[in-house]
Parts: structure tokens; C-alpha cells; sequence
């Protein structure tokens, strides 16, 4: 006897189509020559060989019954026959003495029953499985309706071995040939994916690029993918358009939990009607799947964790709504290295998402930031221009003021400057830290300002009797950018210079070009700056703890503000120093062309 479905058989021309769809023409050619020498030169009537597709064998050559094409049965159907077969050689022999007689699709010769013990019966099965080299059973040549009535001799088992041979190397052939076709679509398909949502730098907008390509390529006929946003916000669920779905809190939360677990040991879950139940779930939830499947009139899943390093991002689902296409092995490669792909844009996805919250809050505070600047310095401004016109007006009247009274107006004097310029540098701080408005591109001489700072710290100098060392060449020495600007970083770092340098001690000024850049080095035999000190140097209102420093005058500004016009104009500033051994700050700008 031969397997055969028992339903309603389609028409020659539409399984021909679908043998060759499935297998090349060529296959299906080769396959039909060893049928036919099977039926012209070892004497039998019917020669059948099947392929495995999944979990059953489908028949893509019958000399016998040509309406059967691409009719399948159960795989597991012919493994309980052939454990009762006789083993001749590569041929299995299942006489209808011991077969199951088990349902299922077999198809019964309609031939006389005859008394000889040697003649062949319509029950008996002879049948060459097709094994690969790990053993698998990949498909099988059976063969029936031996011409002259007579179970085979051994003569007749030789001529079907070799029959057997061919059609096994056939049929590995074309599993091969589909598995490797298959392998190449899935790599194309991750490709595809990685290249449709690599762009993607919102989550939407990554989970919107993925849904066709995952549906097509994996002919699926539903998609859900569950990402893991914050872990104090939940879960962000997207599903298709066309599909309006409610999933239960059960499954929300098996599946989230399945999530981690399947992506550590690196697992891809298929469930489906009349399937096994993983190993990952328990029977209820099982079958709760399985009934939300038939409820939206699906076949089956396939669960891929999303994650990326040690991290689980999620989970991504496809259903189908074919029960006969099951998701291959291949298949469930390729969607475990979707997941890591995936994962890692899903990633990358929420971390920009991040970054542009986090931008967008500093934006907004460096906004307010500067709104404050700018207020506050207006409000102290005021008061401040009255109380130095008052103080004039006190000062000038040499005869009402006593002298016990002067010192106390020469400190309100100090104090009222010292706050002016904690507004100057304050207002000179938010007006560079605008980062809109665009930056001047004039050449700037470095030279002439390099002088003009000697110049306003010469009284400085004088009082302390420093040694100044001035190298700047004769020629100017033109920088690209904002005079303004430049001038105050140059004053800033000379007079400091100046006023942390104890007296009868050095100051060396060093400008010189360098090609496309220019250079600008001011070194003292000051204080210095400890390590601790110097990592903190460039910031906003700090002073530092040592005591000789903090007793010299400033707003803790003027470092930050070179700081800040140095990075304007695309240069860099940089300081070596150590305690008791002085300083020496370097400044390097682009050149002007």
C-alpha cells in the first residue's frame, strides 16, 4: 500500500504547479526517472516518493495516482509503520499481517487477495526511508503493486536499493537546496531589517519601519512587538492596524516575564494548535494562547526575545494563519537574530529618546538660566549706579565727612566695584553662552591685544616690581574671530598672572603662530594650582581652598569665561601647574586665513 491524503485531491495541473514551486523542475524530473525505472525495470506498478515538509511527507512523484500531488501525512504516521517493518537493508518491509492498520490517509490497491503465502497483499507496505547524515528522516520512495503479484526476491531488493541510493542523494540534494535558499531569504530578510530601522531614531518610528518587513518576510499574517520603555513607566505595546486585540493581563505579564528568561538562555518559543507545550510555560497558559489564537483566527506564534548585551528590551510576536506552514528552524534562526538586532535599535531607539528629553530639559534650564542672568543683573544694576553716585557725592564733600567715617566709604567703594564686575562677567557669561547667535569671523591682531593687557596691569606690575618677560613678534599675529571677546581672554589671563605672582618674581608672555593656529602662553612663578584645584578650574564661581589664593580678590568667573570664548572660537586652553611652582595657561585658536 502508499500514503495518501484522504480528503478531496486537487487536479494534476494545480499539485504539478505546487510540486514545482516547492521543489525546482529539475528535482521533480530526476525524482520522476527513478520512479519510472522503478515501475519499467524492477516490475512494479506504483512508485511514490515523498519529501518531508515539517512534520509531515508530502508527495511530489506517484506513477501511480499522478492526482495525488502534494497530498501530505503525518510524518509521525510513517514512523509507527516502519517500527514494525523487517529490516531489508535500505528497503523496510511491513506485512499486512504485522501492520497497525492505523488511519490516516493510506490508500488500498484494489487487487485479488491471493492464498500464496510469497504473494503480495494489498496491506503490505514496502517502503526505502530517506535518511541525511544526522539520521534524520528527510523522505521516502515506497513502492506497490508488484506486476507479477509476488512479494520481491532477493535479486528484486537489490535492483530497489539501488533505485532507493538514487533517490536518496536526490532528495538530500533538494533539502539542501531548500535550506540553503532559505537561509539566504533569512539573511536577506535581517538584512533588511537592520537596514529598515538602523535610520530609525525614534521607538515609533523604528516599531512603524518594522511591521512590513517582518510580515512579508516571515509571511506572517499578524505582528506584535512589546518593548520595554522605563522600568517605572511599563511597556509600550505596538500591534498592526487592521487588528484590534486586547491581550489579557495573564499573557501581558507571561509574556513579559518570558521575555528575560527566553532571551538569557537565548530561546524562540513556537505555539500553535495541536502542538507540544514548551517547556517555558505551564499547560494553562498554554492553552489560554491558544484559545486568544483561535480567537482572532490564528494557527500559530512564534515568541522572539528583544534584547541587546545582557539586557532584555522586550519581545516581538508573529502569528500565522496557515496551519499547514510551520515556522522551520531556519526561520527561528533568523528571528533570534532579528531579536538582537532589534534589540540593540530598540536600544539605541530609547537612548536618543532619552538624550533628546535630556537636551530638551537643558535647553530649557540654560533658557531660564540666562533669563535669571539677565533680570537679576538689571535689578542689582540699578542700585548699584546709585549707590557709587551717592558714594561720589559723600567723597566729595571734604568737609561734612570726618575722617573715622572715610575708611568705611573707601570699603563701600571696594564692595560696589567688586559687584559691578560680578555683573559685567555675569552678563559677559550669558551673552557668550548664547550659543545662537553666530560668532564674528575677523582678524583679530593678537599683538595689539597682548599689549593693551600689559598695559592695563602695568600699574599691578609696577607696585610688585614683577619681572615681565614679553615674546611676541613684531608682526601681527591675526586670529578668526571676535576682538571683543579675544581681548577679554587675553586681559583676563595676564592679570591673573600678575595678581597671583608674588612680588619680585617673573611673568613670561610667549605668542607665536603655528600655521593654521596661533598660540598664546602666559606662565607665572605664582602659587600654583593643586591637581584637585585644577579639575575644577574652568568652572563657574569656583575658588580655590588654598588660603594665599582665596585671599586675592575675584568673582571665581574669569577662568569660565575664557573657558567658555576659547570653545566659541573652536580652540582649546589648557593649564600646567603645581603648588608653590606657578603656572603656565596655553591657549591655541585657528588662525585667520
Amino acid at each position: 500500500m502508499t500514503a495518501a491524503d484522504s480528503q478531496a485531491l486537487p487536479s494534476r495541473e494545480s499539485t504539478l504547479a505546487t510540486a514545482a514551486w516547492l521543489t525546482p523542475d529539475t528535482l521533480v524530473e530526476n525524482l520522476q526517472l527513478i520512479a519510472d525505472g522503478v515501475v519499467a525495470i524492477a516490475g512494479f506498478a506504483v512508485a511514490a516518493i515523498r519529501i518531508r515538509r515539517g512534520e509531515e511527507l508530502e508527495l511530489v512523484v506517484d506513477t501511480g495516482r499522478p492526482e495525488s500531488i502534494g497530498s501530505r501525512i503525518p510524518l509521525s504516521l510513517m514512523i509507527s509503520e516502519l517500527m514494525l517493518a523487517e529490516d531489508w537493508g535500505s528497503l523496510q518491509f511491513v506485512p499486512h499481517e504485522v501492520s497497525s492498520g492505523a488511519e490516516g490517509g493510506w490508500i488500498v490497491p484494489d487487487v485479488e487477495i491471493s492464498d500464496d503465502p510469497d504473494a503480495w497483499h494489498p496491506l503490505d507496505m514496502l517502503v526505502a526511508p530517506l535518511y541525511d547524515a544526522q539520521g534524520e528522516l528527510r523522505g521516502t520512495l515506497a513502492i506497490d503493486e508488484p506486476v507479477d503479484g509476488q512479494r520481491p526476491g532477493v535479486e528484486r531488493r537489490r535492483t530497489l536499493e539501488r533505485f532507493a541510493a538514487l533517490a536518496s542523494r536526490a532528495v538530500l540534494s533538494a533539502v539542501e537546496r531548500e535550506a540553503f535558499a532559505e537561509q539566504v531569504a533569512m539573511a536577506e530578510m535581517v538584512k533588511e531589517v537592520v537596514r529598515t530601522t538602523s535610520a530609525q531614531l525614534s521607538l515609533d518610528g523604528l516599531l512603524e519601519a518594522s511591521e512590513s518587513t517582518l510580515v512579508e518576510g516571515f509571511r506572517a499574517s499578524g505582528l506584535w512587538i512589546q518593548t520595554v520603555v522605563e522600568e517605572d513607566r511599563g511597556d509600550r505595546m505596538y500591534t498592526p492596524e487592521n487588528v484590534e486585540l486586547v491581550l489579557p493581563p495573564k499573557i501581558v505579564e507571561f509574556a513579559a516575564r518570558s521575555a528575560s528568561y527566553c532571551w538569557h538562555h537565548q530561546l524562540v518559543v513556537t505555539i500553535g494548535v495541536g502542538q507540544p507545550v514548551p517547556s517555558v510555560m505551564r499547560a494553562k497558559q498554554y492553552y489560554e494562547i491558544v484559545d486568544l489564537l483561535q480567537g482572532i483566527e490564528m494557527s500559530s506564534l512564534v515568541f522572539v526575545p528583544l534584547g541587546a548585551g545582557r539586557e532584555h528590551m522586550g519581545s516581538l510576536v508573529l502569528t500565522r494563519r496557515d496551519a499547514g506552514h510551520e515556522w522551520t528552524t531556519i526561520e527561528r534562526t533568523a528571528l533570534l537574530d532579528i531579536g538582537h538586532d532589534l534589540g540593540r535599535a530598540t536600544l539605541n531607539a530609547r537612548t536618543f529618546e532619552r538624550e533628546h528629553a535630556l537636551v530638551t530639559e537643558l535647553q530649557a534650564l540654560d533658557t531660564y538660566k540666562s533669563q535669571l542672568i539677565s533680570t537679576v543683573s538689571h535689578e542689582l544694576k540699578s542700585p548699584l549706579t546709585t549707590v557709587a553716585g551717592h558714594l561720589e557725592i559723600l567723597e566729595s564733600d571734604t568737609e561734612g565727612i570726618g575722617d573715622q567715617a572715610r575708611p568705611s566709604l573707601a570699603a563701600i567703594g571696594r564692595a560696589s566695584q567688586r559687584m559691578s564686575r560680578v555683573i559685567e562677567d555675569l552678563l559677559l557669561l550669558r551673552k557668550i553662552g548664547e550659543t545662537h547667535k553666530p560668532l564674528g569671523r575677523d582678524r583679530v591682531d593678537l599683538v595689539a591685544l597682548v599689549h593693551e593687557a600689559v598695559a592695563m596691569t602695568a600699574l599691578l606690575v609696577d607696585s610688585k616690581d614683577l619681572v615681565l618677560d614679553l615674546a611676541v613678534p613684531d608682526s601681527p599675529v591675526l586670529a578668526l574671530g571676535e576682538r571683543e571677546e579675544l581681548d577679554k581672554v587675553v586681559l583676563n589671563v595676564v592679570s591673573n598672572a600678575a595678581k597671583y605672582t608674588p612680588a619680585g618674581r617673573q611673568v613670561r608672555i610667549n605668542l607665536h603662530s603655528t600655521g593654521d593656529g596661533v598660540v598664546l602662553q602666559v606662565a607665572d612663578q605664582g602659587l600654583g594650582i593643586s591637581e584637585e584645584d585644577q579639575a575644577q578650574l574652568f568652572t563657574e564661581f569656583f575658588r580655590s581652598n588654598n588660603p594665599e589664593a582665596v585671599a586675592q580678590p575675584g568673582t571665581g568667573l574669569g577662568l569660565a569665561i575664557v573657558k567658555r570664548i576659547v570653545d566659541r572660537h573652536r580652540g582649546t586652553v589648557t593649564v600646567e601647574s603645581a603648588l608653590g611652582r606657578g603656572s603656565t595657561f596655553t591657549i591655541a585658536l585657528p588662525a585667520a586665513p
